[in-house]
């Protein structure tokens, strides 16, 4: 809520900060938030594994909780560059006419609100056992329905972005 609040009062600038190595601001959007949804991919699966449901009976390594935890992380760090630059060059968009970002915006709002909700989950103790799953599935969700109302939009809309 406070982000969305934010990007609905800051005045939005319309240009970039930094573009790290890429070409434009949209390609690192792009391939930034690309690798965040990889990631989030990965901390799925390592979820899965974790908890044992997968179909494979293998048994989990040691190291697997320490990676779920880092690709956790770099998710995270990888959205940040892409959620500032949403929020400090276009704002939050309000206006149903502009209906895919409106929800993109709505979308990113509900992903760092679900990423914090899960950070909670995880630091508490006592909760239902059904509390940390929803609430991993409602971050990797949102963040996989961010990247298609925006990185998956630029890549079949404008075109694939080059570094």
């Amino acid at each position: 809520m406070a982000l969305g609040t934010y990007g609905r009062v800051h005045d939005p600038t319309g240009h970039a900060l930094f573009t790290l190595f890429f070409t434009n601001t949209l390609s690192m959007k792009a391939w930034l938030a690309t690798v965040a949804v990889a990631l989030g991919i990965v901390q799925v699966l390592s979820a899965l594994w974790l908890y044992g449901r997968v179909p494979w009976k293998a048994s989990v390594p040691a190291w697997l909780g320490d990676a779920h935890r880092l690709t956790g992380t770099l998710a995270f760090v990888f959205s940040l560059p892409v959620a500032f630059h949403c929020l400090w060059s276009l704002g939050f968009k309000a206006h149903w006419s502009q209906s895919r970002v409106f929800t993109h915006s709505l979308l990113g709002c509900a992903f760092y609100g679900a990423f914090a909700a899960k950070v909670i989950i995880v630091r508490s103790k006592g909760l239902s056992g059904w509390a940390l799953p929803i609430a991993g599935a409602l971050v990797f969700s949102a963040l996989v329905a961010v990247w298609c109302t925006s990185s998956l939009w630029f890549f079949t809309h404008v075109g694939f972005p080059s570094v």
